[in-house]
């Protein structure tokens, strides 16, 4: 595959965009061609009036895998923040609804830029985690506060503390507000609620939506400080890197 291609987009039906991420190389990691192509693919969606709502998915048995290991012990090095990317609160940002159809893995950061959409469709088969305490760091990305906000703070702070994961059966029984179905069930029911919204005027949807997410949009940028100062505090450890080593390694 052309390595420009790690991001397929396509309006599927009038006024529904299906953003695809298929870096296979990388299993959706935040590579460099992954978020390259996210930004672009948002901002053509932001730069049109014509699209009504985003449907977010990945390829096979993976959504998106969050940070590479390069990446990560960059940022270890002190190279940079988690925020010189810009792309966890881009479903977030994004005027129009998102559905994120997690119809595999979502693994740190990727589970969380799930998260930032505005309805959430998961796997049983699938693993969903916040590994982030895993490489011995305190989670960023906003995870702190999104996953509280849709999983709520009992859940959210098992995740987040324990770094375990869950599979999206487990997640169903757990109580998730989200549908939970087989994989290959997953993008239709996406969307079939894609079809419910585009049915909108996209002035009513984007309305709604700016309604509905202003508390989040407003509070996040202050979350996301806390989280820099936690950075600051545990990514610089050197059982840090090790672990890092350890897991990629594996």
């Amino acid at each position: 595959m052309n390595r420009s291609d790690v991001v397929q987009f396509s309006e599927v039906e009038p006024g529904i965009i299906q953003i695809t991420m298929q870096d296979r190389e990388n299993k959706n990691t935040f590579s460099r061609e992954l978020v390259k192509g996210l930004i672009n693919a948002f901002r053509h969606i932001r730069e049109s009036e014509r699209y009504r709502v985003v449907v977010l998915t990945g390829y096979d048995t993976y959504f998106c895998s969050g940070g590479t290991k390069e990446g990560l012990l960059m940022l270890h090095e002190g190279q940079g923040k988690f925020t010189d990317m810009n792309i966890y609160s881009v479903p977030l940002e994004c005027e129009i609804p998102v559905i994120s159809a997690m119809q595999g893995h979502g693994i740190g950061g990727g589970f969380v830029f799930g998260l930032f959409a505005d309805c959430v469709v998961l796997s049983r088969e699938s693993v969903y985690t916040t590994n982030f305490m895993k490489y011995g760091f305190t989670p960023g990305m906003g995870a702190t506060y999104v996953l509280p906000e849709k999983l709520g703070l009992g859940l959210a702070e098992e995740m987040l503390l324990s770094a375990r994961t869950y599979r999206g059966a487990d997640l169903e029984k757990r109580g998730v507000p989200f549908p939970v179905l087989p994989r290959a069930e997953v993008l239709e029911y996406a969307l079939q609620l894609a079809r419910d919204l585009a049915e909108k005027p996209r002035i009513s949807l984007v309305t709604l939506k700016s309604h509905l997410v202003a508390e989040m949009r407003a509070r996040l940028p202050t979350i996301v400080e806390q989280e820099i100062a936690m950075h600051d505090k545990t990514f610089h450890q050197p059982e840090v890197k090790a672990r890092i080593e350890n897991v990629f390694g594996n």
